[in-house]
């Protein structure tokens, strides 16, 4: 089985790209299963009832979030009717939505994506590595191949995250933090990993937002309305190839494509 993992999508200019990437690699590399980070999707701030379903008819089967789930209101009660909607699974008891999701390829292997939320620098939640066991003895018992989205700011939390689950996941990436790292590997039990898959959204600015607005912030110390940054447009992701039957790892390789 192979998956493309898509980094944060950040408002229009992020879901343009994956609109013109997605057909073709699929296509060309043979690709199953889509998903992607979309709590950026809408203006670079949250998401939208409609623009998941956006999402969805560009082809993924999942769509993952993090700790701008919330910042759209009108989404509140589409997470409780839409399961390919994820929110961190550490979020407490009775938050709407869920943390995970089975979906099923064209050719009827299963694969279930878990989605966390760290607690360094980040909102107050649930420990995400207590709650992953806990995730996972539940999936485990329908599926063998597992991918975790580790949402975090600190690189240190994913990378523990990443070795912790090593030989019990399939593949632990990072999003959050819009810039791809370089350190994409198969760990030593034989899970795949990388601490960033990077940003799918406007190239010249920063992590995504208007380099003068953002620029300004850091002069001024005053708050700022963002806006996305116009020009080219950067593609970033991650491709897995797993044994879904065993849910091990073969290989991982990162996608970087300036479109």
């Amino acid at each position: 089985m192979k998956v493309l993992f898509i980094g944060d999508i950040f408002g229009e200019p992020g879901r343009r790209a994956v609109s013109r990437m997605v057909p073709r690699i699929v296509s060309q590399r043979q690709v199953d299963i889509v998903i992607g980070n979309g709590e950026n999707v809408a203006g670079g701030f949250g998401i939208t009832p409609e623009l998941a379903e956006d999402l969805f008819e560009m082809g993924l089967s999942v769509i993952t979030t993090g700790n701008h789930a919330w910042d759209k209101k009108e989404v509140l009660d589409y997470f409780p009717r839409e399961p390919r909607l994820l929110r961190p699974a550490n979020y407490p008891i009775g938050v709407p939505g869920q943390g995970s999701y089975i979906v099923e390829s064209a050719g009827g292997e299963r694969l279930a994506v878990l989605q966390l939320m760290g607690r360094a620098y980040m909102p107050t939640l649930d420990c995400p590595f207590q709650v992953a066991k806990r995730e996972l003895a539940k999936l485990k018992r329908e599926v063998a191949a597992v991918i975790v989205d580790m949402h975090a700011e600190a690189s240190s939390e994913k990378m523990a995250m990443g070795h912790y689950l090593d030989g019990d996941v399939s593949a632990v990436v990072g999003t959050h933090t819009h810039v791809q790292t370089a350190d994409d590997q198969i760990l030593p039990k034989g899970t795949a990993y990388l601490t960033d898959i990077g940003m799918t959204g406007p190239l010249h600015g920063v992590i995504g937002v208007k380099k003068e607005l953002a620029i300004e912030k850091f002069l001024t110390g005053m708050p700022k309305r963002f806006e996305p940054a116009p020009g080219p447009v950067v593609f970033c992701a991650v491709l897995i190839e797993l044994d879904a039957r065993l849910g091990q790892a073969i290989a991982i390789e990162r996608v970087r494509v300036i479109d």
